[in-house]
């Protein structure tokens, strides 16, 4: 099985379709992905930073440019139980929220996942209160790593259109029948305009094709039970099942980014190596913050500093395998983290980028920084002092504290 494709590789031989170029912000572009995709049930509720999507996306209906039946739920607990019923009645069924919403929706996730309902979640990433707080952090899709969904993180308003768009087909895949949900920093993405391009809406039409439900509510002549009872007999063998769907959404997520490359000339992959052939210390990292490693990595290579750069888009799954792969040769890590596991052994992204070297017996000296809670800023400098603290590890061989923090005031 091919690891990973890198993202947005140069596109040889052209490509089939030319879309429109726009400005547009992250909110309103998946919205009209979502116009462009035309699902068939949106159920969700309003919260900032997430309103502009379902508001923009309401609008479409109301003027009668999609057939989407839009369920006004009166929480983010009746939004997902709205969306299970119907994904479980066969429909292609999309929602989107961000922080309390999906703590209130907690329960009902898991629900989802468990009846493998294909459900596409559009998701903007706040921070969880107390304190209250708006602003970007991933402590809530953090805390919802472990319910069986998929999720894939973007970078820019380009990333979360493509995103929004490949999930359904991730989602709707045979072999893994799974919801996914794609994320975007609040604020920095879903309210910050940038250059983008959306395709025809034939052509978006034509890329997720038709969807016939493999199970179905509503069809009498093949009566189903959905998420019954499931005690000792059973359960145990029902949520290795979902390990399974979980599993092959790996390669899933591969071919969907790579189809999506022929259309585009923007391929996707699991994770996007910059610079890191020939890399001696890199940072791994989820989202946005990933434009301002970029640009660090770009000047430390000006000045003949063999900095690298490690995106990673798909959560979950976690491509074990292609990171190991990617930090084999590297003297130093550092993993960011814009969440914190209170009383972990490590953050989310760290643990799991270090679980995937040692189980693949790749040596790295690594340290983990807490980055951007509530939104604080992270600048290219603060990435500049990062690779200097990895050439201080890589030349003496001592990582000193592995949990640090980035931009606190002491």
């Amino acid at each position: 099985m091919t690891l990973a494709l890198s993202e947005h590789a140069e596109q040889k031989g052209g490509r089939p379709v030319t879309g429109e170029l726009v400005a547009l912000d992250g909110a309103k572009i998946v919205a009209e992905a979502m116009r462009q995709m035309n699902p068939d049930v949106v159920a969700a509720y309003p919260i900032t930073p997430q309103t502009e999507i379902v508001q923009t996306f309401s609008e479409f209906v109301a003027n009668g440019e999609v057939a989407t039946e839009f369920v006004t739920v009166e929480s983010e607990h009746a939004a997902m139980s709205a969306c299970i019923g119907a994904a479980a009645s066969g429909g292609r069924v999309q929602t989107a929220t961000t922080s309390a919403g999906m703590a209130f929706m907690w329960e009902v996730l898991y629900v989802a996942a468990s009846c493998r309902l294909p459900i596409v979640m559009h998701f903007v990433n706040r921070a969880l209160s107390a304190p209250l707080n708006i602003h970007c952090d991933h402590s809530d899709s953090m805390g919802a790593r472990d319910s069986g969904w998929i999720q894939l993180y973007a970078e820019n308003v380009q990333e979360a259109y493509d995103n929004a768009i490949q999930s359904v087909r991730i989602a709707e895949h045979p072999d893994v029948l799974t919801p996914v949900l794609h994320s975007q920093d609040g604020f920095i993405i879903s309210h910050g305009m940038e250059r983008a391009e959306i395709l025809p809406d034939a052509a978006v039409q034509k890329f997720i094709g038709p969807f016939k439900a493999p199970i179905s509510l509503l069809d009498v002549d093949n009566p189903i039970t959905v998420g019954p009872v499931d005690l000792q007999d059973y359960y145990f063998e029902h949520k290795r099942q979902q390990v399974d769907g979980m599993d092959k959404a790996l390669q899933a997520i591969i071919e969907v980014g790579s189809e999506w490359g022929k259309l585009t000339g923007r391929p996707y992959g699991l994770i996007q190596p910059y610079m890191m052939d020939d890399a001696d210390v890199a940072i791994a990292v989820l989202g946005s913050t990933a434009g301002t490693v970029r640009t660090a990595v770009d000047e430390l290579r000006a000045e003949g500093i063999k900095a690298g750069l490690l995106k990673i888009r798909c959560f979950r799954p976690f491509p074990s395998a292609a990171v190991a792969e990617a930090l084999r040769h590297v003297k130093a890590l550092a993993v960011l983290d814009r969440a914190i596991s209170f009383g972990g052994a490590g953050n989310p992204l760290f643990m799991d980028v270090c679980t995937a070297m040692v189980s693949r017996d790749v040596r790295v000296p690594a340290v983990n920084y807490v980055y951007g809670l509530g939104g604080r800023d992270t600048v290219t400098s603060q990435m500049r002092q990062v690779y200097q603290d990895l050439l201080q590890i890589s030349a003496d061989g001592r990582t000193g504290p592995v949990s640090r923090y980035l931009g606190l005031r002491e």
